[in-house]
Parts: structure tokens; sequence; C-alpha cells
């Protein structure tokens, strides 16, 4: 799939708790997910890809537009309204404000569970249909674990580096893509080793 027109970068941090709630509902995630990786699409498009209605999704679309997460785009055909991402990417919780910061962190949590699954599942699909793609896609493919010893000043610096050079290579954003590239998922995750926990 290719993209028409890129968008201006725009990663968002989310600190609003309504707008935290409306995306813990898990289709508001999965057609935010969909939109910011395959840029605008229709309702009935969505609806095919996240398993629900074309009317489902219309108003799960629209609730997240009360939160400025999407919006609608004119049609390329005069029928039905595509819908895109109105930001590349999304960074949650961090507050200042005590008042707000549990109930933040406790959605910021729940979120990145989400996440966490959602990116096994997908993981387990691509590997499911490994052998069905062309060549040059198979050995492209990378599954790849590593146990590194760091600082948090390094772990820090080493994500900064590695986001610094996937940043131009973000669909929504680019617009020099060649003719035969198509949307990969990468998922980078970088945390304290859990048994490595000291008291």
């Amino acid at each position: 799939m290719s993209f028409t027109s890129a968008q201006p970068e725009d990663r968002r941090q989310v600190t609003d708790a309504r707008a935290l709630r409306a995306l813990a509902h898990p289709l508001r995630l999965a057609l935010l997910n969909h939109l910011m990786a395959f840029g605008a699409q229709t309702a009935s498009q969505c609806a095919e890809v996240v398993g629900s209605t074309a009317s489902n999704c219309s108003y799960h679309l629209r609730s997240l537009a009360r939160f400025g997460l999407v919006e609608s785009v004119d049609p390329v055909d005069g029928r039905e309204r595509p819908w895109r991402s109105t930001a590349t990417g999304l960074q949650f919780g961090h507050t200042d404000d005590p008042a707000l910061a549990f109930g933040i962190g406790s959605a910021e949590r729940m979120l990145v569970e989400k996440q966490i699954d959602d990116e096994a599942t997908l993981t387990r699909r691509a590997v499911a249909q490994r052998d069905e793609l062309p060549e040059a896609w198979r050995d492209a493919t990378m599954l790849s674990g590593y146990a590194l010893r760091l600082t948090p000043a390094e772990l820090r610096d080493l994500g900064e580096r590695l986001d610094a050079l996937i940043r131009p290579y973000i669909g929504l954003t680019r617009d020099d893509a060649p003719e035969d590239a198509d949307v990969v998922a990468l998922h980078l995750n970088a945390y304290l080793h859990p048994d490595a926990v000291r008291p």
C-alpha cells in the first residue's frame, strides 16, 4: 500500500484521562493503530481489518475524533469519507499533577498491556504466514532478542539513537518511499530485566 501524501510528524503525548479512557476500548485502539499503519481508510475498510461492522467503526472513529486523535478527510471519489490519524505516534502518561498521576498510570499500564498482547498476536500471524511471503521479504524479516548490559543513561541514549534511525521510515510521514515499499511492523522494547531487579 502506498500513501498518497505524507503527514508532518506529530508524536503526541496523551495525558488527558478522558482520551486515555477512549483509547482503553480495544476496538478504538485497533482502529487508531490501523490508521497509523496504513494511512487514511474508510470505516468500511477498517471494519474488514478489525473484524467489526462499518457502522460500529464509524461510531468509534467519531469518538476518537472528539479527542482529536483522528479526523475525517475529503473522499477521493465523493463517496464514503475516509478517516486518518492526526498523530504519527503516541506516548502515554507522565504527568506532574499528582491528582491525575494514579489514573493516568493505571490507564497507561492497561494500554501498554494491550499493546504487548496486540504485538504478540501480530508477530504470531507474521510467523504463520512467513512461508507464503516472497523470498526477499522472508530474508529481510528479523525476530531478534538481546540481553544487553547497560546503565540507565546508556539505555536512554540507545533508545534515542534507534529512534533517530527509524523515524525517517515512518509510513505516515515518509514521502520518498520506493515503489516496492510496503508496511512493516517494527516493535522495540527495552527495559530492566525483571529478574535483575534488586531490592
